[in-house]
């Protein structure tokens, strides 16, 4: 019996997993400027993604659970290293205190232009796909996501 289908190179989840690693490591000098960390990145282009689509700024926890794809133990620790870096701003609802409503504070806010040149920073980094492949790698990536997260 050969076993050649167990060998690392052959292996789409390590591909994965040292392409998320390499993506992290490229996002990391960028962040380090802003003060934030990468998982904190996402939670924030959630709420200025947030406040672009929507009037209001409130944005409930569950809500930015499901957009970020966080498990909400990691997602409160995130916002609460944010709420101290004094970015966003958690209140609880005025109609169900066990909801809570997560917004940006006018800090955060304002990080938003700083940030606004990192994902040309990080399209730089990648010279060997152009705009079209890069576009087709995502279509790849979501649909690769909405199998893997079918119940079985």
């Amino acid at each position: 019996m050969s076993f050649d289908h167990l060998h690392l190179d052959r292996q789409l989840c390590h591909r994965l997993y040292v392409l998320s690693n390499a993506t992290t490591r490229v996002y990391r000098p960028l962040l380090d400027k802003l003060g934030i960390t990468y998982p904190q990145y996402i939670v924030m282009m959630a709420l200025w993604q947030h406040n672009d689509e929507n009037q209001t700024q409130n944005l409930d926890i569950k809500q930015l659970k499901e957009k970020t794809s966080i498990d909400a133990g990691a997602l409160s620790l995130i916002l609460k290293k944010l709420q101290d870096k004094e970015l966003v701003q958690i209140t609880p609802s005025q109609q169900d205190k066990r909801v809570k409503f997560v917004s940006l504070s006018t800090k955060g806010n304002s990080l938003k232009q700083q940030a606004s040149d990192i994902p040309q920073a990080l399209r730089c980094k990648i010279p060997s796909l152009n705009d079209s492949e890069l576009i087709q790698f995502r279509e790849l990536m979501d649909k690769i996501m909405l199998d893997l997260n079918r119940p079985s």
